[in-house]
């Protein structure tokens, strides 16, 4: 397994694993008081995108070895976008400062120009 992969993968099955277990964890032991504040909603988009993007980085990390460098780049922006967007927001389900709620759209802004990386890479790809 190349370096590329590798951290691609190791990066999906943190975040999956930690993504399956905060989802667990809001859902049971979390539940009242992400309910009482009214943030449960807040936690479900969370886990969601870490989720999404945990699935998303395990599949980039079978992409043909040709495109490890754009695969590098995009599962850079999916890690930074998953600490950034689905981090803040279990902060600020849990209560914490506000000074998260402007960083929630910079993760978002990491999953955009990741996707966008993908989009870019296959459109100027040689046809088969």
């Amino acid at each position: 397994m190349n370096s590329p992969t590798r951290w691609i993968t190791v990066a999906a099955g943190f975040f999956g694993f930690t993504g399956a277990a905060l989802g667990a964890f809001g859902a049971h032991a979390l539940r009242d008081a992400l309910t009482a504040r009214g943030t449960l909603p807040v936690w479900q988009t969370a886990v969601l995108y870490q989720l999404l993007h945990s699935a998303a980085l395990l599949a980039l990390a079978g992409w043909r070895d040709s495109h490890a460098g754009p695969s590098a780049k995009v599962g850079a922006c999916w890690v930074a976008g998953i600490v950034l967007f689905s981090g803040s927001l279990y902060g600020l389900a849990l209560g914490g400062p506000k000074f998260l709620g402007p960083v929630t759209p910079l993760g978002g802004l990491a999953f955009l120009l990741g996707w966008a990386l993908i989009f870019w890479n296959a459109f100027r790809a040689p046809k088969a």
